[in-house]
């Protein structure tokens, strides 16, 4: 088949005319911020950073020009089974790294990935097409629906539960059913749900490991040594924060982890509540933003679940691990989203972004191109496409265009 350059240019032109800006530009301060916190802390963690996000932004741009309205129908199902592979594959190969097995080494390099992180891509993909393919009532779907979506959810979830990884899989089970509250589910499940877990509580804690119930013992009472030392660098900080070298609790190695989950805490120490207060209002109007989104394009349910599901996942790591650092939560291995060093998560939230980008900048195009081809083959009068027919899937537009020409 011959390539049409033409569309191909036509393709490439949409791009900037409907680019979100915005969403980049609501980014980048704290990338900014974060770099500048992880080359204090380890020059050497800042080299390494710096190459993740040049890795990032070429995934990024790839996710960007990736024509995802095309191939989704394929691509989405085999993501899904090819990362669950890959978390069953853990199970007998995974590399074990302080006590959990959680990552696949991959041969002859001497690298590992992660597939619990890629596995929160292919969820919502898989939740986005099913839900396309499938829209909800009007008044929400019903327990047979909601069972059917909750299988794609709960199968990665108890396979990086069992990893074990409980704050990943938590993290999993609670944007998945967050984007099936977005999309509308009738309130009688979701009751029936809340009493079911309400009741199981019990013996699923008892299932839970040693290390996992001290964590809650340490929730519930004393906090650990981990978030003591974060309360007292956050507290030292205090409105305006702290030069570099007066920050003691993270140059002196009293603040564990301080260049990944307990980043935050370094930030309150070095740039006190100011500097915490404007970190959370950048995350808090990245959710609105893509809350908003996500209710603009309502009827396009591709773009929903995906903004949805990216503003849920944000939202769930950057209240757990502030929590978490405060003592209000648990102690649990979950980075702030695009601020902790680490190159695996940073990569997912690119693509991630990218895809929506995608979604978003095309979304007239196929529709246009596939109307006007469909319209062109058609004899006797044209027939209009109302603006209520572009949110249809193309399969269902095609059809209707075939039973009006057969009634003419």
């Amino acid at each position: 088949m011959d390539l049409d350059w033409k569309e191909v240019s036509n393709y490439f032109k949409t791009l900037p005319k409907n680019f979100n800006y915005l969403l980049v530009l609501q980014i980048l301060p704290l990338l900014i911020i974060s770099s500048l916190l992880v080359k204090e802390i380890n020059p050497a963690l800042f080299t390494k950073q710096m190459t993740y996000y040049v890795v990032g932004a070429i995934a990024f741009l790839l996710a960007v020009f990736i024509p995802w309205q095309k191939i989704l129908w394929w691509f989405a199902p085999l993501s899904y089974l090819f990362n669950l592979l890959l978390l069953a594959a853990v199970d007998v190969a995974g590399k074990t790294i302080l006590g959990a097995r959680r990552w696949l080494p991959i041969p002859g390099t001497g690298l590992t990935i992660q597939p619990s992180e890629f596995i929160k891509v292919s969820v919502i993909l898989m939740l986005a097409w099913l839900i396309h393919r499938n829209p909800p009532p009007k008044e929400g779907y019903g327990f047979i629906d909601f069972a059917k979506l909750s299988v794609v959810i709960l199968i990665p979830f108890l396979l990086i539960a069992k990893e074990p990884d409980l704050g990943t899989a938590l993290v999993l089970l609670l944007t998945g059913y967050g984007v099936l509250f977005l999309v509308g589910v009738k309130w009688r499940v979701w009751i029936s749900v809340l009493l079911l877990a309400t009741l199981s509580a019990p013996i699923l804690y008892d299932h839970l490991h040693d290390y996992q119930k001290k964590r809650i013992a340490d929730f519930l009472g004393k906090p650990s040594y981990h978030v003591q030392q974060a309360l007292i660098a956050i507290g030292s900080g205090g409105v305006t924060g702290k030069p570099k070298e007066e920050a003691t609790q993270t140059q002196l190695k009293f603040l564990p982890i301080s260049s990944s989950d307990f980043i935050f805490a370094y930030l309150g120490e070095r740039f006190g509540y100011r500097g915490m207060l404007t970190v959370i209002v950048l995350y808090i109007l990245l959710i609105i933003h893509l809350l908003t989104l996500s209710h603009i394009y309502s009827r396009d349910y591709l773009i929903k679940t995906v903004a949805g599901g990216l503003a849920f996942l944000i939202f769930i790591y950057m209240n757990v691990n502030m929590f978490m650092i405060i003592g209000m939560a648990p102690v649990v291995g979950v980075p702030l989203p695009m601020f902790s060093h680490g190159g695996t998560s940073f990569i997912i939230f690119a693509v991630f972004f990218g895809i929506l980008i995608n979604l978003i900048a095309f979304k007239r195009y196929f529709q246009y191109n596939a109307d006007a081809k469909i319209t062109m083959q058609e004899k006797g009068p044209l027939k209009k496409v109302t603006k209520e027919d572009l949110y249809l899937p193309r399969s269902i537009r095609e059809r209707k265009l075939r039973q009006d020409k057969e009634g003419l």
